[in-house]
Formats: structure tokens, C-alpha cells, sequence
């Protein structure tokens, strides 16, 4: 079957790789993703650690840095796959441990590698199948573990179609560490036995991003020449179809708060120019935070914010007076609304959150956030806020709440851990 797959694996690549040549996505790391890594001396059977991107490597960080404590004689190896999740990583990887590109998913890259790193135990952060390093990694008697574990709606539905082939894959894992009772129900489903799943919660409430003092909100609220009396809407992580939706529901606003300011700080910041022309289409006229905001916004002709910048989205989250998590008003899955939570800001997103359900139920229910149904219903959520302030501040304290309450899957997941750390 592992031919099959290296076979197929090989022509999507080649098939791939003109693609990835046009993006650019060559870096320096791509020599680890076919096999070859820095020197390695002395790792004396490290525990490797895996986080694909950014929000997973943000996930690990804490469990990682709680490992180096417990274990202060092991060395340590962490890999990514993207770019800007290794960057990450590189801020806490200290010297002596091994920061690297997962090779990628061949057998004989593979194989190779396993041998080299010789790890004690890996730990995969979320749900990800790699069948050559899974079986790899169990033909050499080294533990898996999955932490943080989630199987998606898309996932699960393309997993139940090859479940006689995915099977044999997910019970090679020593023990998977799910966020909720649905992922561990559709673990069984697929065949996992019920012994190597344990419901351990979702690590994202542990993570504690750097605090924010008054001085820091006052500072991001003048970088956009906000006066006292503005109200700020921030709509973080947006796609494509979420801007004209919002600019629309924006228009309405300005009529009853003429002192509200909007901030668009799309997913991708590379669109940012698209953003702007939209703005510009609908009347207003597009402010790019890079560019420095140096003139009187209410001499400005209707001002839209558009933050183009990665890193800065947290700080103002921080500014806002309200916060509109993207990717949910559209088939996107919605995005993390615990960073806006941990700061007190009430929260909308749109009803498509699926990739955040249990959060997203969690806060609903306890109400320390707002579901839209559609773009109207965001308008009425919305206005009501703006209208209740008091309302507004008992909901972010309720987030803030919920937040502390939730958190601890680190700490359990630890606890199951050591059990597969050979002494």
C-alpha cells in the first residue's frame, strides 16, 4: 500500500511543483523537507515535537517549554511546515535543540530521518496523517502522541469513505488527546480503539498572549487619530465577500453613530490593496495603517482602516471597542475568537464557524459572545452593542471569565505524556 502511496504522493508533487515555484515557496528550509538537516550531534533520543503553522505552534509552545523544565537533560527537536510557523518557533528553540522542515512524506526521505533524530517520543499538535512517518514511527517502536487532537467535518467525511485504509493508519498512534466528546466519537467511529482516545480539552484556552496595559491601548488607538468619543469596530481575519458585506452594514451604522471608525485586517494581508479599491468603490477612502495615519481622520473623507501589517492584529483587538471574527460570515470555518476574549472585548462572528464549534457553542451559550445569521442579523448584533455599552463590557468580562474557566488541557496533556517518556 506504502508504494501506492509514495507513487501518488511523487506525481503530486511534480504536478505541484511549477505551482509552488510560481508562489515562491521556496526557502532555505526546503533542503529538510527532502531529507537533509543540519548537523546532529549528542541528541541522545530527543523528544520531537510537530506543529504545522503558526496557531499550532502557538499551541505547543507552553507544553514544550513545560517538557524542558520536567526534563532539563533531554534535547529536543520541533518541526513545522510553513515558514511563519518556523519563525515562531525559532523564539523559543534554544540552542542545543534542533528546529527543523517536517521532510516530506516519502518513505525513504522518511525512514532516513527517523533514523537520524532516533526520537524517544513524537508529538503531533492537532490531527495530522502522515501514513509514511505514522508507520515509520511505529515500526521502530517509537510513541505517538496526538495532542490537541480535532477531526473536522471535511475530514471526517473524507475519512469515512477510506475508513478501511485510514483505520490501520490512526491505531498505529499511541494515544490521541482530543479537544471534545465529538472528536473522540468520531475517532471510534473510525475505527480508533477507545483505550488510545482521551478527552483532554482544547490547549488554545491556555494559551496567555503577552498582557496589555492602558498605556498599550491608548498608544494603538492614536496611531488611527481616534478621539475619545470614536468607537472602534474591528473586523479581524476577513475573506473575500466578508468586506463588501461589512462596508455595507458599516454605511448603515455611520447614519445612528457617526462616531464609529471600522478597521479591516484581513487574512491575508496581501489583499489588502483589493480591500482598499472596494473602499473606494463604496465611497469611502481606504487608510493603510503601514502608511502611518498623519492626517485628522475626521477631516478625512470617510476613512476605512485597513491593517496590511502581519503581527499587529492583537494590538488592535486591543484598541477595539467591539471585534467581528472573519471567516464566518463566509464557508471559511471562522477563526480564533479566544485572543479578542482575553482582552474583555465583546465578540460577533457569522455563523459559519464550524472549525470552532465547541468554542464558538461554548461562548454562545454562556453569553460571552454573539452568533450572527447573516449579514443583517451582524447589523442588529452590532447596533446593539454600539447602543449598550454596559452590555458590551459585561459580555468581555464573561469571555475573560470563560477563559480562565476552560483552561488546563496543557496540564492534562502533560500528565499523559510522561507516561511515554522512557526514564
Amino acid at each position: 500500500m506504502f508504494i501506492i502511496y509514495d507513487l501518488f504522493f511523487l506525481i503530486f508533487a511534480i504536478v505541484y511543483l511549477p505551482i509552488y515555484l510560481f508562489k515562491g515557496k521556496f526557502h532555505q528550509g526546503f533542503l529538510n523537507r527532502l531529507g537533509f538537516l543540519p548537523a546532529v550531534h549528542d541528541l541522545n533520543q530527543p523528544i520531537w515535537i510537530h506543529a504545522v503553522s503558526v496557531g499550532e505552534v502557538l499551541v505547543v509552545r507552553s507544553l514544550f517549554e513545560q517538557l524542558k523544565n520536567i526534563y532539563p537533560n533531554k534535547k529536543f527537536v520541533v518541526s513545522t511546515v510553513t515558514p511563519t510557523g518556523n519563525s515562531i518557533a525559532r523564539k523559543f528553540v534554544g540552542q542545543g535543540d534542533l528546529l527543523i522542515y517536517l521532510p516530506l512524506d516519502f518513505s525513504f526521505i522518511i525512514s532516513g530521518v527517523i533514523r537520524k533524530i532516533d526520537p524517544a517520543l513524537v508529538i503531533i499538535a492537532e490531527t495530522e496523517l502522515w501514513p509514511n512517518f505514522i508507520s515509520s514511527l511505529n515500526k521502530n517502536k517509537i510513541p505517538l502522541v496526538i495532542v490537541n487532537g480535532r477531526i473536522s467535518d471535511n475530514s471526517f467525511s473524507g475519512y469515512q469513505k477510506i475508513k478501511f485504509l485510514i483505520r490501520p493508519i490512526l491505531n498505529k498512534i499511541s494515544l490521541f488527546c482530543v479537544q471534545s466528546q465529538t472528536d473522540a466519537l468520531r475517532l471510534k467511529v473510525l475505527g480508533v480503539d477507545s483505550d488510545k482516545v482521551k478527552i483532554s480539552g482544547n490547549m488554545k484556552f491556555d494559551i496567555r498572549p503577552p498582557a496589555r496595559s492602558a498605556q498599550d491601548y491608548a498608544i494603538y488607538r492614536q496611531k488611527l487619530l481616534l478621539g475619545a468619543d470614536d468607537m472602534l469596530l474591528v473586523c479581524g481575519s476577513t475573506h473575500p465577500g466578508e468586506e463588501d458585506a461589512l462596508i455595507s452594514i458599516y454605511k448603515k451604522l455611520l447614519k445612528d453613530f457617526p462616531k464609529l471608525k471600522i478597521l479591516f485586517a484581513p487574512r491575508h494581508p496581501q489583499r489588502s490593496q483589493e480591500i482598499g479599491r472596494l473602499i473606494l468603490a463604496s465611497g469611502f477612502r481606504p487608510l493603510f495603517v503601514s502608511c502611518g495615519i498623519k492626517e485628522c481622520t475626521s477631516c478625512c473623507s470617510r476613512p476605512v482602516f485597513v491593517l496590511d501589517q502581519i503581527g499587529h492584529l492583537f494590538d488592535f483587538y486591543n484598541a477595539a471597542d467591539i471585534v467581528f471574527v472573519g471567516g464566518s460570515l463566509v464557508k471559511k470555518g471562522g477563526h480564533n475568537i479566544l485572543e479578542p476574549a482575553s482582552l474583555k472585548k465583546p465578540v460577533v462572528f457569522g455563523p459559519q464557524m464550524f472549525n470552532f464549534r465547541d468554542i464558538a457553542n461554548l461562548f454562545v451559550e454562556n453569553k460571552a459572545a454573539l452568533k450572527a445569521l447573516d449579514a443583517f442579523d451582524l447589523e442588529v448584533k452590532i447596533r446593539l452593542l454600539l447602543q449598550d455599552k454596559d452590555l458590551a463590557r459585561q459580555m468581555g468580562k464573561r469571555a475573560f471569565d470563560l477563559l480562565e474557566q476552560s483552561s488546563g488541557a496543557t496540564a492534562r496533556n502533560l500528565e499523559l505524556i510522561k507516561n511515554f517518556i522512557r526514564s
